[in-house]
């Protein structure tokens, strides 16, 4: 699906608009919630930059792909977006679709920008087109395989599907875990029914199971099969991927689906400027914005200032990553280069282990932060 420019802003910035091309996922199988949460942070702040005079009295314009999870698909918008003369491209959520926007990108000579993705291996090696603002898959998880370890649950079971970021998940846990005493088995959620899944839960007696799956299948039903099963009352169920993050996740399973750990990338409490921003994105989203919102208005705003200081020229866009130094809603924002990472890497946005309150699901608790 092509969707249209968001408009330009005021009318009181004349010229030619400055493109920047959006990948998002929009429509199914994509995750649908975190793209509209995205498009809603990418939006927001390009109207502000246009509020404020755009880059050099120019527009800032947005040009929105949909990539559905498609990691072909979003080769190919890259692709259309470089032949429409965007000056970068920015955004995307699913980190095997990013891949594969990064490494087109890299090969075009296109500035990339990624919102959430974390998935390490961006690209295959190293490239000074491609920078990143969410954290890296190991550096998150890692402190997730910490936050077990302060629970006591050592005895770890993944129910997994096939993919690259959910075997680059489980070797990250299982790396982490082993040297301290933990243990990780894996379960294919692919040849297991959910009932399947709880006999191979209790056999293994293990004291945790992360769902390393997609959403809403075949996690919500895997959920249900576990709560339902009095055998596995005192078991950890954990997200570390962030499927609770957003009211769909409530919606689906209700009081089943609080209590389950996972990663969010907030601090423990806002600045001025993250409080101003989400009032914003509440009112744009009509609910509470996920750190997918935040996100997204960050890496506008980092482009904005890129623009404004170095021009719209691509090699010159690609050049200024190191230099980059700007205020973002949850603190300062600074690219660098990190071992083992092939990307500009921001380092680090803060990063919490959270729950939804089995109380009052649509609250967060705080349980770790890294």
């Amino acid at each position: 699906m092509n969707m249209p420019p968001s408009p330009s802003g005021d009318e009181h910035i004349d010229g030619s608009s400055v493109r920047l091309g959006a990948l998002v996922p929009l429509t199914r199988p994509g995750w649908v919630e975190a793209g509209r949460h995205l498009l809603a942070g990418l939006d927001l702040a390009v109207r502000e930059v246009n509020d404020a005079g755009g880059i050099g009295g120019r527009p800032l314009e947005l040009v929105v792909r949909d990539t559905a999870a498609d990691p072909e698909r979003a080769a190919a918008a890259v692709e259309e977006l470089a032949g429409l003369g965007v000056a970068a491209v920015v955004g995307e959520y699913h980190s095997v679709v990013a891949r594969a926007a990064a490494a087109r990108a890299d090969s075009l000579g296109v500035p990339f920008l990624c919102s959430s993705a974390v998935l390490d291996a961006l690209t295959e090696d190293p490239t000074e087109w491609v920078a990143r603002l969410a954290p890296a898959q190991s550096h998150g998880w890692r402190i997730y395989a910490d936050f077990l370890l302060g629970a006591a649950r050592r005895r770890i079971a993944v129910v997994t599907q096939p993919s690259v970021y959910w075997a680059s998940g489980t070797h990250v846990l299982r790396d982490h875990l082993a040297p301290r005493g933990g243990t990780v088995v894996e379960l294919d959620a692919n040849a297991l029914t959910p009932e399947a899944l709880c006999d191979a839960l209790v056999d293994h007696g293990g004291t945790a199971l992360l769902l390393l799956v997609g959403h809403p299948e075949p996690a919500v039903p895997i959920v249900r099969a576990v709560r339902g099963d009095r055998r596995l009352a005192e078991i950890l169920i954990g997200a570390p991927a962030g499927q609770p993050e957003f009211a769909e996740w409530v919606a689906a399973l209700g009081e089943d689906g609080s209590g389950i750990p996972f990663l969010r990338y907030l601090p423990e409490r806002l600045g001025l400027l993250g409080e101003r921003v989400g009032k914003e994105l509440r009112e744009r989203l009509g609910e509470a914005p996920s750190f997918v919102a935040f996100e997204g208005w960050d890496t506008v705003i980092v482009l904005a200032s890129v623009l404004r200081s170095h021009g719209t020229d691509r090699a010159a866009i690609a050049e200024s990553w190191p230099r980059v130094a700007v205020e973002g809603t949850r603190g300062p924002i600074r690219f660098s280069r990190t071992p083992g990472i092939s990307v500009w890497q921001g380092a680090w946005a803060p990063i919490q282990v959270v729950e939804r309150d089995p109380a009052e699901p649509d609250r967060f608790r705080i349980l770790h932060v890294g």
